[in-house]
């Protein structure tokens, strides 16, 4: 069957028919007499006749650094609710953590091959920024704000100078950091800043010596508790940039016998499922993640629809969970 077999029998034009399918105007009428026929007969149009007839392939490119991440799975399902509503769908990149292959993924997506690109990003390096530039199809970034380019992100920073001051008030005055690497303007820059401006704005500023940097994996947030031990000989308190740094910090501990919370208060960043279930609890900044893979799906959808771009910033805001109360 055809679309002049579908128009024949549900009495209309094949115009009309054609707007059915690319979700044109059509009378609700007309609507209704298209559907009927499209369910007893069970068409579906050709994917490749309508990319080759409206240059739109109906994918949308999504970028990621990886998918064992709990914060990015979050991300990838609140793009799927949204791209299920819609006829679009998703074709998703896995980089590995390694930020050559997302300019290569950006470079491979920008030859027409998507209608659009979510990039869920890390970092931003010069070669980022020339592709980003050069992309023939509108992005949205999710995790990170870049000037000029639609992105959904989170307050990183406030959230690590709410969980500093919070662990600051319990007493814990000899607090140790571990942090994301640097160039992550997010998870690494924006949380260590953090935590350095809150231990200097209340009186501590000795503290924001006491840092060690970490891979965003629990067996690097175990082997880099040692280092800070070694460093700063004594804490009673530390403050992880994600959930899985401070998940493998709680078991070096256990493992050395430091009570937690009694001798040493955690905390990290994430608000992950296993946090509610970690025994002793686990002090976390939860963050919107599906919200924030909703949005970037309805921000591309809206520059899709638009002959002009349109640069919208979301700035999402955290939860404290304190289960130690």
């Amino acid at each position: 069957m055809n679309i002049a077999d579908i128009a024949k029998m549900a009495g209309v034009s094949r115009a009309a028919v054609s707007r059915y399918f690319n979700n044109g105007y059509i009378s609700e009428e007309k609507q209704e007499a298209v559907r009927k026929v499209v369910e007893k007969t069970g068409y579906r149009p050709s994917i490749q006749a309508q990319t080759l007839r409206t240059k739109k392939t109906k994918m949308i490119g999504v970028i990621v650094p990886k998918i064992s991440s709990s914060s990015i799975g979050r991300i990838v399902e609140g793009m799927l609710s949204e791209f299920n509503k819609s006829d679009y769908r998703m074709m998703l990149a896995v980089t590995q953590n390694d930020p050559q292959k997302e300019v290569e993924y950006l470079s491979a997506f920008n030859d027409k091959q998507v209608d659009g690109v979510i990039l869920v990003a890390t970092v931003f390096s010069t070669a980022h920024k020339h592709v980003l530039k050069g992309l023939s199809v509108p992005a949205v970034i999710v995790g990170q704000y870049l000037s000029g380019y639609c992105c959904v992100y989170h307050d990183d920073y406030h959230a690590c100078y709410d969980i500093t001051k919070l662990l600051l008030k319990k007493n814990r005055t000899k607090l140790g950091y571990m942090s994301a690497m640097r160039q992550d303007k997010a998870a690494g820059d924006a949380r260590y800043k953090g935590f350095c401006d809150a231990v200097c704005d209340l009186g501590y500023e000795t503290l924001a010596n006491n840092v060690v940097t970490a891979d965003f994996t629990v067996a690097s947030g175990y082997e880099k508790t040692r280092e800070l031990l070694h460093k700063c000989d004594i804490l009673d308190g530390l403050i992880c940039a994600t959930d899985a740094m401070a998940l493998g910090a709680m078991k070096y501990f256990q493992e050395h016998n430091i009570a937690v919370p009694e001798k040493v208060l955690v905390a990290g960043h994430g608000g992950s499922e296993i946090t509610r279930i970690a025994v002793p609890a686990l002090i976390t900044a939860s963050y919107f993640y599906e919200k924030s893979g909703e949005l970037a799906v309805r921000s591309l959808m809206e520059l899709l629809r638009q002959e002009e771009s349109i640069v919208k910033e979301v700035k999402l805001g955290y939860e404290i969970i304190d289960l130690n109360q």
